[in-house]
């Protein structure tokens, strides 16, 4: 019986010949990445509670600043210090104000066949380029930092087939909405999504991030592509090889299987309070909107960017939204800038923010007020995820999202002339 692209990362990561579906393995981890947004927890722990602290190997370890940057008020600016005093005594590497984690890591970290763990949901990301990359709580953090091991219980692997190719106009962004709006928000519950054949090689690494991302948004422990000629391109043009590079077995064991024709996907929208909540972006075309956010781990890269800007140029930001464009990394910023397209935005009224999680986390950045709307290019749209309880968060792409902002009310781009 044959294995799938995950079953055979975490099999050389326990070092046996073969793993199943409910097995569960002590692995070694390749890499492991923690945010500001819990790390100062596992620091208080491993100073507090271990009897004989110790880093297995720091070089194994990342941590970045991202979601409160710069900080917001004294606590956040506390637990930061903390992070980075830490990191500085041991060797770990840190970054601070370089961009969203999961996109640092991408552009600097991850390589194909590796095992990863992080200490933040959307680290699911790294599949894009063929890693088994999966969010873990403080706690399996430590355990982890200080072994340099864990555990997994291997999940089951549920098949997406991908066939045909996205229109014009329509995004990666649509697709995972519409995937996840088809599953369920518990449709893949520890489970694996692969993503495979003929559509799935159309799509580009940034396409791939985006959907490996929200996995988890389903319920997914990781979302994950074949490592193909795009994947070894992208891990060459930031100066990396694979580690290992897997493809699923002919007889691999599938729990499920789905097939989207990306031919026929349109923009949707995920309507407040769930990411499941799915329609037609032309169902919910008129409702007024005080603010739009482009940016985050699943939309912030140049390309959407790119979309965004195409969109805008000439145009303005209604006078009563606040749209904000947040890259998700220093790197996208850069490339924005000498591509013209952070002028094209503030040109157009909007808000250029610096490389973090910003809105999504709706923490430090663009906070909506009450009974507020947001259209957002983030992860989550959770009852208060962007501010007061009563707001009202909906999801979209970069095309949608910009669109709105021009039009004051969710739009799609064939409406902004």
């Amino acid at each position: 019986m044959g294995m799938t692209i995950a079953e055979k990362i975490i099999a050389a990561a326990a070092g046996v010949e073969s793993v199943r579906p409910g097995d569960i393995h002590t692995v070694n981890l390749d890499k492991m990445m923690s945010n500001d947004g819990t790390t100062h927890l596992t620091v208080d722990m491993y100073n507090n509670q271990l009897k004989h602290p110790h880093i297995a190997d720091p070089k194994k370890l990342v941590f970045i600043v991202d979601h409160n940057v710069p900080s917001d008020n004294p606590k956040t600016a506390a637990s930061q210090k903390k992070m980075r005093d830490f990191a500085r005594e041991n060797g770990i590497d840190f970054w601070e104000g370089k961009g969203v984690c999961h996109q640092i890591m991408m552009e600097n970290y991850v390589r194909s066949g590796e095992l990863i763990f992080g200490a933040d949901s959307h680290t699911c990301s790294y599949g894009a380029v063929g890693a088994f990359g999966t969010g873990v709580g403080c706690t399996d953090f430590l355990y982890g930092m200080v072994t340099g091991t864990s555990w997994v219980l291997v999940p089951e692997t549920v098949k997406f087939n991908l066939v045909g190719k996205l229109p014009e106009g329509v995004y990666a962004r649509d697709l995972i909405l519409e995937i996840i709006g088809t599953v369920g928000a518990n449709g893949c519950n520890y489970q694996v999504m692969e993503f495979t054949g003929e559509g799935a090689r159309t799509l580009s690494i940034s396409d791939r991030i985006a959907l490996c991302n929200m996995a988890v948004e389903a319920g997914a422990k990781t979302g994950i592509f074949e490592p193909d000629e795009k994947a070894i391109a992208y891990l060459e043009e930031h100066g990396r090889k694979p580690k290992a590079i897997y493809h699923s077995d002919p007889d691999a064991v599938y729990v499920r299987e789905y097939t989207f024709d990306l031919s026929k996907i349109r923009p949707v929208v995920a309507k407040p309070d769930f990411v499941d909540n799915l329609c037609p972006a032309e169902e919910v075309r008129g409702i007024k909107i005080d603010e739009a956010f482009l940016g985050s781990c699943n939309n912030g890269r140049i390309e959407d960017l790119r979309v965004g800007a195409s969109i805008i140029k000439g145009h303005k930001v209604a006078d009563s939204v606040r749209f904000l464009v947040v890259p998700a990394s220093l790197e996208i910023y850069k490339q924005a800038l000498k591509e013209g397209l952070i002028d094209i935005f503030m040109d157009a009224g909007a808000i250029v923010m610096n490389p973090n999680c910003s809105v999504c986390w709706g923490s430090c950045q663009g906070v909506i007020g009450e009974n507020e709307v947001l259209i957002s290019t983030g992860t989550r749209n959770f009852k208060g995820r962007a501010g007061h309880p009563s707001s009202k968060v909906y999801l979209g792409s970069a095309a949608t999202v910009t669109a709105s902002a021009i039009a004051g009310k969710i739009a799609l781009a064939e409406d902004i002339h």
